[in-house]
């Protein structure tokens, strides 16, 4: 008699939403994806950092507008605790204006949805960000830094340190450019006649050098140490 073969480890979420109902939503449409479990839920972004520490979560699905601490610093707070450096943030909210998208990724979130998303595209985005990739393509995300930071009132922080482009290999620097300008690996393994493992081992060693979660920071930095200049196209 054959063993059935293991069922995939499941995807812990915390929720975070100050609105009840909309909780409640989320809950059962996450339950209801095989592969999820709701371990948390949290009425506030004070609640969503204590929870992300005790439920040990995989992803936390972020609202913006919270009361007691928005989602934004509780993103910052969550990406900065070192105990906590395995958990993803997926910023979901109502409000879609560039500079709630470089905020939220600029503070350590992986990916940014509206709440109008389809359940489908939901529950897709949050495999997406559990797996350790950015949900938003470069490309688009390299539009949105690049218009917020043609505004003088816009400082950025919390990036990566530019200063840490000083330890990448010329060709580092050429797979981050490309990034910045919205390749994938694929496509920057063409561009410069590497195989698509060796373009994916680089990304992974300049976000280990530059301290990155993700492709959506390395694309902050390159575009805030001037690597790439807003406008710059493929």
């Amino acid at each position: 008699m054959t063993s059935q073969p293991a069922p995939p480890p499941s995807i812990r979420v915390l929720l975070a939403d100050d609105q009840t109902l909309v909780r409640a939503a989320f809950a059962m449409l996450v339950e209801s994806a095989r592969d999820m479990e709701v371990v948390g839920q949290a009425a506030n972004g004070l609640e969503a950092v204590e929870q992300a520490r005790g439920a040990r979560a995989d992803v936390v699905v972020m609202d913006i507008r919270m009361p007691e601490l928005d989602g934004i610093e509780a993103t910052r707070r969550i990406a900065a605790d070192d105990d906590l450096a395995g958990v993803r943030i997926l910023v979901l909210t109502t409000y879609d204006d560039d500079q709630h998208v470089v905020s939220a990724l600029r503070a350590g979130a992986s990916g940014f949805l509206v709440k109008d998303t389809r359940p489908a595209d939901l529950l897709d985005a949050i495999r997406t960000v559990a797996a350790g990739d950015s949900l938003l393509s470069p490309g688009p995300t390299a539009r949105l830094i690049a218009r917020v930071l043609r505004l003088p009132d816009r400082p950025l922080v919390s990036a990566p340190a530019p200063a840490g482009l000083g330890g990448l290999s010329e060709r580092e620097r050429e797979v981050l450019t490309l990034v910045a300008r919205g390749l994938n690996n694929a496509e920057t393994a063409e561009a410069l006649g590497l195989s698509p493992l060796t373009a994916k081992t680089h990304v992974s060693r300049i976000m280990g050098k530059l301290g990155a979660r993700d492709r959506a920071q390395l694309v902050i930095t390159a575009y805030e140490s001037g690597l790439v200049a807003p406008g710059a196209d493929r």
